[in-house]
């Protein structure tokens, strides 16, 4: 990885009812931020929010928004693309994504390239309860990780309620990314989202760049921003506000790890990936990949239980 000045930009989707207007003017009024995001900071890796294209609640079920995502070109890859060759930019989106058959609907986060090109793409692989559809939502979970070797450097993908699980940054970091972003629409409290954000960045020694959603969705609920840039000591080098706009930082690969704290004087002297316990991951591999349950009761106990 080398020096780069990276962006997230956080921007509010229409409240409107989801139709091929709505999402074509999602699509316009998110790329435009992008451009005055890149036209301020200088930005080569730029970061919109989770499902950009639609906002997060898209109030219908899984077959009605796969037919609108087919008949709705805004909701496809060729205006982020074109922005991308056009900037000279590596940008990630999130957006819904129509499936092979009527009804699949992936919650995708999709990386450009500066030749204007998808560098890859990668489907939600822990979709929050209400959009799942094992659960009665709209969104069929992925089974893959996503990292990309850019000129940049290692960029991983992740999805809002994703950045919940550690085993799956812990993956990506172990596969090479130094950057893992965060494409979100976080429904839950600002703490929660520094949390998660700042602990994924500090776990795996990387740099994590969260852009989340502001403004009210088609089914009503609202956003707050608070986009973040966390180093991989877990510093949040830039902070946004619940507005629409951008925060950018420059990052400076040979410095993260220096000090032990921002500013310090005391050296960094261990790295959480180098000096993981293999032969514990080895001896209970089965057990990290079986099934578990809370010991604690959910909302007071399971219905039914």
């Amino acid at each position: 990885m080398r020096d780069v000045t990276v962006a997230a930009v956080q921007v509010a989707p229409s409240s409107a009812p989801l139709t091929p207007e709505t999402i074509a003017g999602n699509t316009e009024r998110a790329l435009t931020w992008v451009e005055r995001s890149v036209e301020a900071t200088g930005a080569e890796l730029v970061v919109l929010p989770e499902t950009v294209t639609t906002g997060f609640g898209p109030a219908m079920g899984a077959e009605e928004l796969w037919d609108l995502l087919q008949a709705s070109p805004g909701a496809g890859t060729a205006p982020y693309t074109d922005l991308a060759r056009r900037l000279g930019i590596h940008l990630v989106w999130g957006a819904y994504e129509a499936g092979a058959e009527r009804g699949v609907v992936y919650n995708s986060a999709h990386l450009a390239g500066p030749d204007g090109s998808v560098l890859g793409t990668y489907h939600k692989t822990h979709p929050f309860g209400t959009e799942d559809i094992e659960r009665g939502g709209w969104v069929t979970r992925g089974e893959h990780v996503t990292v990309v070797d850019t000129e940049i450097g290692t960029i991983g993908l992740i999805i809002c309620f994703d950045g919940d699980y550690p085993e799956l940054s812990r993956i990506n970091a172990v596969k090479g990314a130094e950057i893992i972003a965060r494409p979100s629409a976080l429904l839950r409290s600002a703490d929660l989202w520094e949390l998660t954000t700042r602990a994924r960045a500090y776990d795996n020694h990387v740099y994590v760049i969260g852009a989340n959603a502001t403004g009210v969705d088609p089914a009503g609920a609202p956003y707050f921003g608070n986009s973040l840039i966390v180093t991989p000591i877990a510093e949040v080098v830039a902070r946004g506000a619940s507005h629409e706009g951008w925060v950018s930082a420059a990052l400076k690969p040979q410095r993260a790890m220096a000090t032990l704290t921002p500013g310090s004087s005391v050296p960094q002297k261990w790295d959480h990936l180098d000096e993981r316990n293999l032969a514990l991951l080895a001896n209970y591999a089965e057990e990290l990949a079986g099934p578990a349950n809370t010991p604690f009761p959910l909302g007071g106990g399971r219905v039914g239980s």
